[in-house]
């Protein structure tokens, strides 16, 4: 029994030693991570060549879309991975600044978990400061109207002027801030929705220059008629069916005997199917539509009687493309034909015209009234190229969002991080108790972006950072910040450098947030089985007498 305690105590010293590891070797992956995109941050930002799982190249500096490339073995560098992709989905911009923030809270935690403080302190200061940051947000944040058109203009060009497009000069922030006005919803009380996924369509065709780029005021599909030769190409004012049911007549089960007793009945069944068909045509040609859009088949019997009457006919449409139609020209998609009405004929489209780009046909459903749903149609010289204007244009569409859901604007170049830097350093003197060193530490984090910013300028880091600590810390103006082309300490509001209120809540927050997750793990334990070398024996082991520093149970060793 007299050997039972210290064994215990051996136990637990071997424990802590490994969870001080365990949080080294997950601050070394965080950190990892954000130094493979640091580079990409601001005007002045790297590119980066991919080579994706394919042999693919992908050449970008998009944050989330270089990461999503990456095949990281360690835990902690794939949750920092997901971080860029919540920060996307949620937001659509940010994705670098919430790696390179998350990364430097771990940084500085460092010196923490070398002093033995406990983890929790840690994270208990982080989100203290978490709260006060974002205190401080609302406080130098400004309202902004988003019928502006300059200054919106100006807040979409800033949060793409770090990208590739951002050369071309307002192209991209008008093309998205044209969807995201054609696509958004205003649901009442102030709520305004836009939903990008879902109502706005990119189109990429190569050709042609960028320049001829545009929203659509309608709807654009890959897709031609049915019949080219017997049915109209360009219809004014159609009016458009949608259907999401077959034109075709229903197939039987896996197994269908249908015994025929004599030669004439093969005739009925035949005249059955024709009637069937002829029938279904009839309950949609009695409202007169110009245009009938079905996401199923459509057979060879209906094509001749819809091209009969006139009407142009398009099949197996991709759901997502139907929503968007239904929404531009103000139609509802009917399951059955039987149960179509007249307030089911979408009117509101001016134009219906099928174009050939390339060696493709695409149909344009376009000039509608009031629609919701858009599609743009992207140009440009080669694959590569229209995929980075594409990314470029996302992220200039999320901005255009967040501004219209949430319409307050926050200094761009540092500047909100170099204020919120300096607020927490003066708010931590009155932090009481062990809670102040981390507390002040995470104030030091936050200078990380402007940091950046300034070492991807190629200035000198240490003398301007001085300058900027200098200009904040007597709280002049919390809109001075980094000009990222010119490497200029200038007010933010002059030179129209600014972020979306949403984007930086998110990026804090995330951060953070992730941060706290990830300093709170004192052990990775595998779950994966290891695969048994070939050849190798599968008889049963042979039981192990356990020795006294094997003892890591509870269990009493025999005297």
């Amino acid at each position: 029994m007299a050997l039972h305690a210290p064994v215990l105590v051996l136990k637990d010293s071997l424990k802590r030693e490994s969870g001080t590891k365990v949080h080294h070797a997950n601050i070394q992956a965080a950190k990892a991570v954000a130094d493979i995109i640091r580079t990409t941050l601001g005007p002045q930002s790297m590119l980066k060549m991919l080579l994706d799982a394919a042999g693919g190249i992908v050449v970008t500096n998009d944050g989330n879309c270089i990461l999503r490339e990456l095949d990281l073995a360690h835990p902690a560098a794939k949750s920092m991975i997901e971080l860029s992709r919540t920060q996307d989905e949620e937001v659509g911009d940010g994705t670098t600044s919430v790696i390179v923030l998350a990364g430097e809270m771990l940084h500085v935690a460092q010196a923490f978990i070398d002093k033995n403080y406990h983890p929790t302190v840690i994270c208990r200061a982080y989100t203290k400061a978490l709260d006060d940051a974002l205190s401080v947000l609302d406080k130098i944040a400004i309202p902004v109207d988003v019928d502006d058109r300059v200054a919106m203009l100006g807040l979409v060009k800033s949060s793409i002027g770090t990208k590739f497009t951002g050369q071309f000069g307002d192209l991209i922030a008008d093309l998205a801030i044209d969807a995201t006005t054609t696509a958004g919803v205003d649901l009442g009380q102030g709520i305004r929705e836009v939903d990008i996924k879902k109502y706005i369509k990119v189109e990429k065709v190569p050709g042609g220059q960028l320049e001829d780029s545009k929203v659509l005021k309608g709807v654009m599909i890959n897709k031609d008629v049915v019949a080219p030769g017997k049915m109209r190409r360009k219809i004014v004012n159609p009016r458009i069916i949608l259907l999401d049911c077959p034109l075709e007549y229903k197939k039987g089960e896996n197994q269908t005997n249908a015994e025929l007793m004599k030669e004439e009945d093969w005739q009925v069944m035949l005249q059955m199917e024709e009637e069937y068909i002829e029938n279904l045509c009839a309950q949609i040609l009695k409202f007169k539509p110009d245009l009938v859009i079905t996401e199923k088949g459509l057979s060879d019997l209906a094509v001749h009687y819809l091209g009969k009457a006139g009407v142009s006919a398009i099949r197996r449409l991709r759901k997502t493309d139907n929503n968007r139609i239904a929404k531009a020209c103000g139609a509802v998609i009917v399951n059955r034909p039987e149960e179509l009405q007249e307030s089911d004929v979408g009117t509101g489209a001016g134009l219906f015209e099928v174009k050939k780009f390339g060696d493709e046909f695409f149909a344009f459903i376009v000039d509608c009234k009031d629609p919701k749903a858009c599609t743009v149609l992207l140009r440009g010289a080669s694959k590569d190229v229209l995929n980075e204007v594409e990314r470029n244009l996302q992220d200039a569409m999320s901005m255009a969002r967040n501004i219209w859901k949430n319409p307050k604007l926050l200094p761009g170049g540092g500047a909100t991080e170099l204020t919120v830097s300096a607020t927490l350093k003066q708010k931590s003197s009155s932090v009481e108790g062990v809670e102040k060193w981390p507390y002040e530490a995470a104030a030091l984090a936050f200078e990380a972006i402007p940091r950046t910013l300034l070492q991807n300028c190629g200035l000198n880091v240490i003398r301007t950072m001085t300058q900027l600590q200098g200009k904040h810390a007597n709280g002049e103006n919390a809109w001075v910040g980094i000009d990222g082309s010119s490497g200029d300490i200038v007010d933010m509001k002059e030179r129209k450098i600014w972020d979306s209120y949403s984007v930086k809540a998110q990026t804090f927050k995330t951060a953070i947030e992730a941060a706290c997750m990830l300093l709170r793990i004192d052990d990775i334990v595998s779950g994966i089985k290891k695969k048994q070398a070939p050849g190798a024996s599968s008889a049963p082991k042979q039981p192990q007498i356990e020795q006294e520093g094997d003892a890591d149970n509870e269990q009493m060793i025999p005297e």
